[in-house]
Formats: C-alpha cells, structure tokens, sequence
C-alpha cells in the first residue's frame, strides 16, 4: 500500500494548493477597493485575472479530493488531477511573466495611466503627494486642488534643480510605494504557487506508481491462490 509518508507529503501539498487558491481569490477581490493609485497599478484585467487563477486552483483541490478517495485501482481521478496541474502550472507562467514583464516598464506605464486619467484624478494625485505634472511642470499638470493652485505654482517648480524632481509625481508615486516591482510584489509570489503545483504533480505520480504496484502484485497474489511470496 502507498505509504503513510507519501501520503503525508501528498496531503500537505494538497492543503497549500488550497491555501494558495484562497489568497488568490481574496487578494484579487479585496484589491478591488476603491483606491485611486491601487486602482492605476493594477487594472480590472490583473485582478480577473487573479480571480480566475484562485478559482482554478480551488477547483483542482476538489478534483484531488474526489481523486485521493478513490479504490487503489482506479487511477484516472489522479491522471485528471495531473491535467489540471498542468493546466494551473501554464496559467501560473502566463501570469507571473505578464506582471514581471509590466514591471520592467513602471515609468513609462504610469505616465500612459497618467495622461489617461481623468482631471479630477490627477488633481487628487497631485495633492496627495503635492507635486505638479509627471514627469515635469508641462508634462500634464493640472491646475485645482489644494497644492498646484495657479500656473504661476508650477513654474515655480525648476526642473534643473535637483530638490525639486520630487516635486514630480513619477518620483513621489515611487519612493511612496518603493517601486511598481514592490506593489506587485504579491503578484510576483505567483511563481511561488508553481512550486506547489508542480510539486504536487511530483507526489500524485508517486501515488499513482505506488497504487499501480499494489495492484500488480495483488493481481499476483490471486494467481498464486492468495499466497504471497514468502
């Protein structure tokens, strides 16, 4: 029969798959939040993305449950658990390299979220962090709010200065979050769920082999009238 640490170490990756789809699925929907800078970093298609990741995942946990509860020998409820690992393992990929990709661009990704945001989001940016324009003063400064009040307060504002580059939001919006690579830190740990999956892959072919075995030998044992080999 399969061993009992086999099946130990099955049940543990089994338990973190879950774990891993229940972060997923709850990180994807509380960052759903209404929060200007949360929402510019990541779009509705990240966060569905995120969504629909967890849920996979949540459902290949109930395939292996259905699966590990079946006879010795029947084994297609394990090779079905292996073809959705898989399937997660690809999701996983695509995922994580899309974001780590998106990271690589922050600068030039937050200017477009910049230009594209409406007026009354760019004065709300600006007054948080108080600084005009993106890159400088020109670069789509809005004039309202509380900080760039007149025209008059962004030319203020030299460029050539060097106390003044925080004065621009691309610099304010990444010493306040550290950097795009930081947001999407937990975005990134993505990869870490390819570890599980694979791994769990790993451990359902040992189960499979081992419950093969098992069966091949009972079968012997029935030709020999029940008798084993000793």
């Amino acid at each position: 029969m399969v061993s009992k640490r086999l099946m130990g170490v099955w049940a543990a990756l089994d338990i973190l798959l879950l774990a891993a789809g229940v972060i997923a699925l709850v990180l994807s929907m509380v960052w759903r939040a209404p929060n200007v800078l949360m929402n510019m970093v990541l779009s509705s298609a990240d966060l569905t993305a995120g969504t629909i990741l967890g849920i996979a995942l949540l459902i290949t946990f109930v395939i292996s449950v259905a699966a590990i509860v079946q006879r010795n020998h029947v084994t297609i409820g394990l090779v079905i658990l292996n073809y959705a690992l898989l399937a997660d393992a690809l999701a996983i990929l695509v995922i994580g390299t899309f974001v780590w990709f998106y990271t690589l661009r922050e600068r030039d990704e937050f200017h477009k979220l910049w230009i594209d945001a409406p007026r009354e989001t760019r004065i709300l940016l600006q007054d948080q962090f108080k600084c005009c324009g993106y890159f400088n003063g020109t670069d789509a400064a809005e004039i309202g709010g509380s900080f760039c009040t007149s025209q008059d307060v962004i030319n203020g504002l030299n460029a050539d200065v060097a106390t003044n580059f925080s004065r621009y939001i691309h610099t304010r919006i990444l010493d306040t979050c550290g950097s795009l690579t930081d947001l999407m830190v937990p975005f990134l740990q993505v990869y870490g769920f390819m570890a599980i999956v694979l791994c769990l892959l790993l451990a359902s072919l040992c189960v499979i082999k081992k419950r093969q075995e098992d069966e091949r030998f009972k079968k012997i044992d029935a030709k020999r009238g029940g008798r084993g080999f000793v």
